[in-house]
């Protein structure tokens, strides 16, 4: 009956055991090594690590203090093209200015020309993502699918190369440098090539595969702030153009501060220059492009020399001489606790 079965043995079910395996990782048996502090290791510590970083700081504090640096503010020296420029209707109409400088002393070594913008914010969300890696590879996508919106196509459908909002805002200014001699005046060479970083000439941007480049860019067109189509970016060097032009690339790797510079030429180390520049009077001859008045933008020209830590930025320097003050400090403050504390005990002991 069902009152018997009920009183008769039942087998027990089984359930999986959830205790770890029966070996010294999962039991917790590994030999460990507990550190014991004492006063000695931690002052070591804090002391050895203040004078690590202030040995390091002041080094690189030194090392940007020796760096020669030129800097010339053209934003009111040319501020009739600059006028010129802020009416949209003048795109097509060319602007020259120059501006004259002394250098007192010779800058020798390697000199990189730099060109600086100021309250330019190249860090809004819209605009870093403005752009499509895919097409800056050279693969032939849909840029509609794109964060390249509004830069995208023309109202009859031809698309933009390269889309986009950073390259719309490609820095468009051109500098030459003339060096001024009593009887005659010299252009300085300069080399616009080989400025840009290895992997974004090499792995980053890549030109579409065509026959030549004016093919391989066929049915697209220019951004709306260009005055020449991509292809045509250098027509002097090959290598240097569509995509893989140095000044392009460098201008696409955007800025996370207001202000900031970006390398435009290095001087080509020849003839009266093999050893840098000269002493002497100096002008530079400025097609002026690029407009900033209306956002109270400035523009600079940065001659500057580079040592084994940089340019001129001191901020890492100052940052591990505040680090290693910071831990010098507190190890004597550290010291000085544990002498009252010892004091203390001593007299309490007696």
């Amino acid at each position: 009956t069902e009152n018997e079965m009920s009183f008769l043995p039942q087998k027990e079910e089984k359930h999986p055991s959830r205790c770890p395996d029966n070996s010294a990782f999962k039991q917790q048996k590994l030999p460990a090594w507990k550190p014991q502090l004492t006063i000695a290791t931690v002052l070591s510590t804090f002391f050895l690590t203040g004078a690590f970083c202030l040995s390091v700081g002041i080094c690189l504090i030194l090392s940007a203090n020796s760096v020669r640096e030129v800097q010339i503010d053209y934003s009111d020296k040319c501020s009739d093209c600059s006028k010129l420029r802020e009416n949209s209707s003048n795109w097509n109409k060319e602007c020259h200015c120059s501006v004259n400088f002394t250098l007192k002393e010779d800058i020798l070594g390697d000199v990189f020309m730099y060109y600086g913008l100021q309250n330019f914010y190249q860090n809004h969300r819209r605009y870093v993502i403005s752009r499509s890696d895919a097409q800056l590879l050279g693969q032939n996508v849909n840029i509609e699918k794109s964060y390249c919106a509004p830069f995208t196509t023309y109202r009859n459908g031809t698309p933009m190369a390269p889309c986009g909002a950073i390259a719309n805002s490609m820095f468009n200014d051109t500098i030459d440098l003339f060096y001024n001699l009593k009887s005659s005046v010299i252009q300085v060479p300069l080399l616009k090539t080989g400025n840009s970083w290895w992997t974004d000439k090499n792995v980053k941007f890549h030109n579409p595969k065509a026959y030549n480049l004016s093919s391989a860019f066929a049915g697209t067109a220019r951004p709306p702030y260009w005055w020449k189509p991509v292809y045509l970016l250098d027509e002097e060097d090959e290598r240097n153009n569509g995509y893989l032009n140095d000044d392009f690339i460098i201008w696409m790797r955007v800025s996370a501060f207001a202000t900031f510079r970006n390398l435009y030429r290095r001087v080509h180390r020849i003839r009266q220059f093999a050893d840098g520049l000269p002493a002497g009077n100096y002008t530079f001859h400025i097609s002026y492009n690029f407009p900033v008045t209306r956002f109270k933008g400035r523009k600079h020209v940065i001659l500057s020399t580079v040592v084994w830590s940089g340019g001129s930025n001191p901020f890492l320097g100052i940052a591990y001489v505040v680090s290693g003050g910071a831990a010098t400090l507190t190890g004597f403050v550290i010291t000085a606790i544990h002498l009252k504390l010892r004091k203390k005990k001593t007299y309490f002991q007696k």
